[in-house]
């Protein structure tokens, strides 16, 4: 079984919702499989949970075809919580 893993995509360039909408699309097109994808032009980052490792550079250009740049990616291991996080 795969570990599942947050990770985190600061990108320079995003201004408002929309922006969000076409990271989030983006990011989803580029790796089919991501779950909870989500992004923040406020904090300049996204966020999405996968299951085992993805290709940076191949998620980079995905997004820089969306006119966005990728400055890092950071994953992290991701621990489901339970009800009442415990």
């Amino acid at each position: 079984m795969k570990q599942t893993q947050k990770i985190t995509v600061q990108i320079e360039g995003m201004m408002c919702g929309m922006c969000e909408a076409h990271i989030c699309d983006s990011i989803r097109r580029a790796i089919p499989e991501a779950r909870k994808v989500s992004a923040s032009h406020a904090n300049g980052e996204a966020t999405f949970l996968i299951d085992g490792s993805i290709d940076a550079a191949w998620l980079k250009k995905n997004i820089a075809e969306t006119g966005y740049k990728m400055l890092s990616l950071r994953a992290e291991p991701y621990v489901k919580k339970g009800l009442f996080g415990f």
